[in-house]
């Protein structure tokens, strides 16, 4: 048996990221009824909007499912709240401690996640209580870890230093990639850019497309003075960049990102003045299917690759 299945109540252990402007859902729960665990990305709804998507994600599937929460959120206790009152049993927490609010978590009977990128906030979340780790790498989409550490260094110290269920993150978007995360140690992944770019993703048809055309080296970790995050090109990044290179301050680069470039970029479809977060696996990616199809694909070439290595020796 796996670990993430039996945690989760699963069929296959692939997790869905919780992306702003991407994971409502509509996308959550089609990853759940296709045997993965959808996942509501709680960082771009105002509270009311989050509890009017988990109540429409249980109307849409029986299956798990659960919500990602940005711990830096600026209502936080109210969102905890929320996942109470609507009887969420499974929460991925982000973007700071998971000591804060793990135990009140778990008093409530919350399957606790945490994500990380490195080995040393692992040990940490095993410290805080909490029942399962993502360990991020660089070439994830989004905010990213300082450390710029990739999945294919992370995993194996992470694996090291906790005895925890493992979900290997970032560059993460086939069958192939996820049986190498799990040879690394992984339990299983979490997958966010690949999951982005399909036909029940809530993120614009234009961020959609433009994303389908980009080819290597796309994207890079900017805004580093702030919170580190990996930006396709566009005019935006162009100001950014030029703005890091000049040495702004950090009160500078607030200024510049201003409020809701994300919004502007992923769900409205700025594709000149809007902040398009996506991960590099993005380069190999060129069509926009359905989630079932995407999960099919993923399963199915995970066991090819199973099948074609089981009798490699040297």
């Amino acid at each position: 048996m796996n670990r993430i299945c039996d945690l989760f109540g699963i069929k296959y252990p692939v997790i869905q990221g919780g992306m702003v402007w991407c994971s409502g859902w509509r996308l959550a729960s089609a990853v759940s009824n296709a045997g993965g665990l959808g996942l509501i990305g709680a960082g771009s709804m105002h509270p009311e909007v989050l509890r009017e998507h988990i109540q429409k994600c249980k109307k849409a599937t029986d299956n798990p499912f659960g919500v990602n929460v940005p711990l830096m959120y600026p209502e936080i206790e109210t969102i905890m709240n929320i996942l109470v009152e609507e009887g969420v049993k499974i929460v991925f927490t982000s973007a700071g401690s998971p000591k804060k609010w793990t135990g009140f978590l778990k008093k409530h009977d919350v399957t606790v996640v945490h994500v990380v990128s490195s080995a040393l906030f692992a040990a940490k979340c095993e410290e805080a209580g909490v029942d399962a780790i993502v360990a991020e790498g660089f070439e994830a989409g989004g905010h990213n870890g300082r450390e710029e550490t990739t999945t294919l260094c992370l995993i194996p110290s992470v694996r090291k230093a906790t005895s925890l269920p493992l979900l290997a993150a970032g560059g993460i978007g086939t069958g192939e990639a996820m049986y190498a995360a799990m040879a690394l140690g992984a339990d299983g992944v979490q997958i966010g850019t690949r999951f982005a770019l399909t036909h029940e993703s809530s993120a614009s048809s234009a961020f959609k497309d433009f994303c389908l055309k980009l080819n290597e080296g796309d994207t890079r970790l900017m805004l580093k003075k702030l919170a580190p995050t990996r930006l396709a090109k566009n005019e935006f990044f162009n100001e950014v960049e030029e703005a890091e290179n000049r040495g702004a301050t950090p009160e500078e680069m607030r200024e510049l990102l201003g409020r809701g470039r994300a919004k502007k970029g992923i769900f409205e479809g700025d594709l000149m003045e809007g902040e398009l977060e996506i991960g590099q696996v993005s380069a190999i990616i060129n069509e926009c299917p359905t989630v079932d199809s995407v999960m099919h694909q993923l399963i199915s070439s995970f066991n090819e690759t199973a099948a074609r290595l089981s009798d490699t020796r040297f």
